[in-house]
């Protein structure tokens, strides 16, 4: 393969013969280090204009040579491979993005092209607003739709194209063999996913609490991350599981099978949520329902506590039971919903509905169509469904399903970011509440992951993983679409 110097030349020649070429970068200075042009023959050999070796096929390079409108400099990597095609063609490359397992097609995840090396990803509780810069100095952006799906415009065209995709800390790079000027370059199904382990990209660290009433533990197993990545705390794995309680009809899984992690015990979950600075080490925290509130195990320390974390950026995922969290944590938590623990549960299966009313919501109704898990659009049929939360403080938070019948009419899950009260823009944090006892199937009690015996998703699992990747995105108010994020002006 030609060395970036060789390239320019080749690259420069092209320029030479080719008519229409418009010689001046078109984008700034990136101010950083970019990275070398990695293009040559697209698919086939794909000489195009002037006899080129870059694949273009109909079109000629546009950001080559000094500085031009808009510009304060010559175009510097990939930029240089970008094609000014003929009529109404371009430079696409089109998929789909799926969750680790390659089953799921994912919504709302960041898909670009960098121009540099992409920078580490700090672990922890930390201010991730959509509004922030992407790593790796985008070349061209784009966000999949309901049905996982995404086309990239003006893609570099080329040999070794790395691709990037990112939702939140998930975050993979691969690199597309090659990308052929002014067509679509589509992607074989499967093949754009998150990544599994941390040898195939980031994976955000997640504390898991189980409980005696919900193996949410084997839903995580089940969405594709690998065993290797379930360790104790002490371990190198991105999940780390704590013990929290069951009873005699719910017992709890408290340890490792023995061929994983030589079966050793879990730290109990009160030493994660008892201060801010086991929480804090964390991205994500998921607390599995106990089957009881268990009150004593969730002091007013640890309420503090897990309060201070979602200020500071934690992203909180609370099923059941675990409402103790908010109905007796520090102001205004309290006020987050209404709250009802007398009336019975509704019986299952139940038809819930899907909040329509924010944009968000109707990209959840069109997924779970797009997916399987619902027949009816704006509805899901759910079972085990529990009765805690009769209305969500419309100030505060947003309903996402819920349902009218029977009555009294209850909220199955609802979010809020935080800081709650301060300005959209200076929240950092999340919390989703579920009234769902979600993982159906699998059972709680033998060691992990003896018990985790399903393997296809449930209606209700998909819209646990909808709102589970939903948590890990960067923050934005949910009455809002999620923005398109822009690319890196040089």
């Amino acid at each position: 393969m030609l060395t970036w110097s060789g390239k320019a030349g080749v690259l420069m020649a092209a320029i030479a013969v080719a008519p229409g070429v418009m010689a001046g970068c078109s984008c700034g200075d990136t101010g950083g280090t970019a990275t070398t042009a990695s293009g040559g023959a697209g698919p086939g050999g794909g000489h195009g204009v002037g006899g080129n070796d870059f694949g273009i096929g109909g079109g000629v390079l546009v950001n080559v040579g000094s500085s031009g409108t808009g510009g304060e400099g010559p175009c510097e990597g990939l930029e240089c491979q970008q094609v000014d095609c003929e009529g109404e063609a371009k430079t696409t490359v089109s998929g789909t993005v799926y969750d680790p397992s390659g089953k799921l097609p994912l919504y709302n995840v960041i898909v670009y092209v960098p121009n540099a090396p992409l920078d580490p990803i700090t672990d922890g509780a930390t201010c991730d607003q959509c509004s922030a810069t992407l790593s790796g100095s985008p070349i061209v952006t784009a966000l999949t739709d309901t049905k996982g799906n995404f086309v990239l415009e003006d893609v570099p065209a080329g040999e070794d194209i790395p691709l990037v995709v990112q939702v939140g800390k998930w975050r993979r790079e691969i690199v597309l063999p090659a990308v052929e000027g002014c067509k679509d370059t589509p992607t074989d199904a499967g093949t754009i996913r998150l990544p599994r382990n941390q040898d195939e990209g980031h994976i955000p660290k997640i504390a898991l609490t189980t409980g005696g009433a919900d193996p949410l533990e084997c839903l995580l197993r089940k969405l594709g991350i690998s065993e290797s990545e379930f360790t104790p705390e002490t371990g190198t794995g991105r999940i780390n599981l704590f013990a929290g309680r069951g009873d005699a009809g719910h017992p709890v899984t408290t340890r490792y099978g023995d061929g994983l992690n030589q079966g050793v015990e879990f730290t109990p979950a009160t030493s994660l949520w008892g201060t801010v600075d086991s929480l804090r080490q964390y991205d994500m925290v998921i607390l599995a329902c106990e089957g009881d509130p268990y009150v004593a195990d969730k002091p007013e320390t640890a309420r503090q506590a897990l309060f201070d974390y979602t200020s500071l950026g934690g992203r909180v995922f609370a099923s059941h039971w675990h409402n103790v969290w908010l109905k007796r944590g520090p102001a205004p938590f309290p006020e987050t919903a209404v709250w009802d623990n007398f009336n019975e549960d509704p019986e299952s299966p139940l038809t819930a509905l899907v909040d329509t009313t924010l944009p968000k919501g109707q990209a959840l109704a069109d997924w779970l169509v797009n997916v399987g898990a619902s027949d009816v659009h704006g509805q899901i049929v759910i079972n085990g469904a529990q009765h805690t939360v009769n209305d969500v403080s419309d100030d505060i938070s947003t309903r996402w399903i819920y349902y009218d019948q029977p009555e009294p009419a209850g909220v199955q899950y609802f979010t809020f970011n935080t800081p709650i009260g301060v300005p959209e823009d200076q929240q950092c944090g999340r919390l989703v509440f579920t009234d769902i006892h979600v993982s159906a199937g699998d059972l709680t009690g033998p060691p992990f992951p003896e018990g985790c015996s399903t393997e296809e998703l449930t209606p209700q699992e998909k819209a646990l993983l909808f709102m589970l990747f939903d948590l890990s995105a960067c923050i934005v108010p949910d009455d809002e679409p999620p923005p398109v994020p822009e690319p890196i002006p040089r």
